[in-house]
């Protein structure tokens, strides 16, 4: 049986220090990859590291690591792609088992997980990281019906057929949110490989910053959640919306029933505003949950003529 053709894919910024052994790795487990570095503006040596390593170097000056994968699935032709950062945090030992899970299970995407194994928790030092990780996973699990063990992980196997059809408009490290949340939505097989994550090796640093991107991907799954599920974001907003309305309204049906005469008339209005705002989000909902229906459909028709 002729082997897939494998492209790795390794998006970087300044990682002169653990780049080199990356590469190597790889060649080492996976002497038939394709090794693709992208350099996003790195102030280092990441560049001439990984060139004298034997990888394909190439840059993306648009800053942030979406805007580099985008570009890798753009131009890199492949059969099976795989996804790594440049740390070395992730084992590339497993990669042979993890791609022949792929195959055989036919997988879209397969994520290595770094939290059933509690490695990561046990190696990460950063604050609020490991919380961050959690509720990350437990508001994309109950909101889109899964049992993901690893949203935020960034070694990743892909199909073509994913490759070719996955599009968004994020920039930087909501990748792995938006990457789990597209495949669920457009219902992809996804499968979990469990990984021994490493932290950074000392002088190595994290351009993950906790708190401005762990906000940036808290407000990329509401933002999803209002595109993807249409109907439970407006149908709540209504509810909310009618509830308050009602509220609004128990003082001036109090005084008609009561005094045959209505005073607080603007307490009235207002509660007649938002219970029609409340019936105006509930219908948006239902028009764009109906427009997101025949996407899927039309996704589906594309990606299984995708060659």
């Amino acid at each position: 049986m002729e082997l897939p053709k494998i492209a790795v894919l390794v998006p970087c910024y300044n990682e002169a220090l653990t780049i080199g052994k990356v590469i190597n790795d790889f060649k080492n487990h996976l002497p038939q990859a394709e090794i693709y570095v992208y350099d996003n503006n790195s102030k280092d040596n990441t560049i001439a590291i990984a060139r004298e390593a034997g990888a394909m170097v190439r840059k993306e000056k648009r800053q942030g690591k979406a805007n580099v994968v985008f570009k890798m699935f753009r131009e890199i032709e492949a059969d099976l792609y795989i996804m790594i950062d440049g740390d070395d945090t992730y084992p590339v030992e497993c990669i042979r088992e993890m791609v022949d899970q792929f195959i055989e299970n036919n997988c879209d995407m397969l994520v290595g997980d770094r939290l059933s194994n509690k490695s990561y928790k046990k190696e990460n030092k950063r604050a609020f990281h490991n919380f961050g990780n959690s509720l990350v996973r437990s508001l994309i699990n109950v909101f889109f019906g899964s049992e993901l063990k690893d949203i935020l992980s960034g070694y990743r196997i892909f199909s073509k057929k994913f490759v070719k059809n996955y599009s968004s408009s994020i920039k930087g490290f909501e990748l792995e949110t938006d990457l789990s949340i597209y495949s669920l939505h457009y219902g992809m097989a996804i499968e979990e490989y469990s990984i021994n994550y490493r932290d950074r090796p000392e002088g190595s640093v994290s351009k993950l910053n906790t708190f401005t991107d762990g906000f940036k991907v808290i407000k990329l799954f509401f933002n999803l959640v209002r595109l993807y599920k249409p109907l439970l974001f407006f149908g709540s907003v209504s509810l909310i919306l009618l509830i308050a309305g009602m509220i609004f309204m128990i003082v001036p049906i109090r005084e008609y029933f009561e005094y045959k005469y209505v005073y607080k008339v603007p307490t009235l209005i207002f509660s007649i505003m938002l219970t029609i705002v409340a019936l105006l989000a509930f219908a948006t909902g239902l028009i764009l949950d109906n427009i997101s229906i025949i996407d899927k459909k039309n996704f589906k028709v594309r990606y299984n003529n995708t060659k």
